[in-house]
């Protein structure tokens, strides 16, 4: 794996397609918070939670000035398939497959062992300065309250409690979105 790319460095740009064949340009978005939230495969449980628990807080995302985007080294078509079968109809799903990695790479989060990325949260400000990196395990979940929390504070965004309650989300075999409230978001100690 390449260096994660440092705190405040200027972040690369890039070219993607979205999973509606949107061409997505990041220096277009100059003035926007970005998430660059990357997962190693499409159609894996653990990156299914991480793209589901982002499609749920869009909302939040949007009054922390934010855009959040899904990437891996998944095809176009790939990414197409797998939004579609999850419902996902505002989180975009970015194209990582040609050239392979090229996104992941220039970020510092391409592992050349397996050809794909790191699970990892990436949170630039709105002149797309790195502000947060954080690379998680790839059977764990990240934690969506490490970067409403920095948003939060970097924006001086005021957001109630109740609208940052965090939930993972998931579909359930009938294609329901299923959601679980996590209680550390107000700071309660779920092991009392």
């Amino acid at each position: 794996m390449e260096e994660l790319i440092p705190l405040g460095y200027e972040a690369p740009d890039f070219s993607s397609r979205d999973q509606n064949g949107k061409n997505v340009i990041l220096s277009t978005l100059i003035g926007k918070n970005i998430l660059l939230s990357f997962h190693p495969l499409a159609w894996t449980s653990v990156c299914q939670a991480q793209v589901n628990t982002i499609d749920t807080h869009m909302r939040l995302f949007d009054k922390l000035n934010t855009i959040p985007f899904a990437l891996s080294v998944d095809s176009y078509a790939s990414k197409k398939a797998w939004s579609d079968a999850l419902g996902i109809k505002k989180l975009q799903f970015l194209s990582d497959f040609w050239p392979h990695g090229s996104i992941a790479r220039q970020y510092g989060v391409f592992r050349e062992q397996d050809g794909i990325s790191s699970r990892a949260n990436i949170l630039l400000n709105e002149k797309h300065e790195v502000i947060f990196t954080k690379i998680y395990g790839l059977e764990e979940t990240p934690d969506l309250r490490e970067i409403i929390f920095v948003l939060k504070d970097y924006t001086r965004t005021e957001i109630p409690n109740i609208e940052i309650e965090i939930q993972r989300c998931m579909k359930d075999a009938l294609g329901r979105t299923v959601c679980i409230k996590d209680s550390r978001a107000k700071g309660i100690d779920a092991t009392n």
